[in-house]
């Protein structure tokens, strides 16, 4: 009976895990809530691109190695964007938006430059 006791104060504390969670995610901004969107995004897409390649196999593996360094590189060039926009992560120093911004973008024509230089 004490493991069912314990299974049960876990379950509450983990829908209170998830809760808390929530109602401090609720308090995000907007510009972080649509990067998160594009996070899952391409976090569904590089799983999507590996698993077709578990399926189906890597005949042109230049294409296949192309499109998941281009997602990795999109989430994690993404993710550089979210913690530089973040108003919580000032570390001392100011970067403005339209900054962090322009710096993601010229880092995504380089990733994509090299990607299609891949492709062959």
């Amino acid at each position: 009976m004490s493991t069912t006791a314990s299974t049960s104060s876990n379950n509450l504390t983990f829908t209170s895990i998830v809760k808390s969670f929530f109602e401090s995610y609720s308090k995000t901004p907007q510009k972080l809530k649509i990067i998160d969107l594009f996070l899952i995004y391409t976090f569904i897409t590089g799983v999507i691109v590996f698993t077709y390649c578990c399926l189906v196999g890597t005949y042109p593996f230049n294409s296949f190695l192309a499109a998941f360094i281009s997602t990795v590189g999109c989430f994690v060039l993404t993710t550089c964007l979210r913690i530089q926009i973040n108003p919580i992560n000032n570390f001392g120093k100011t970067i403005s938006i339209e900054r962090a911004f322009t710096d993601y973008l010229l880092c995504n024509l380089i990733l994509h430059l090299v990607v299609f230089n891949f492709l062959g």
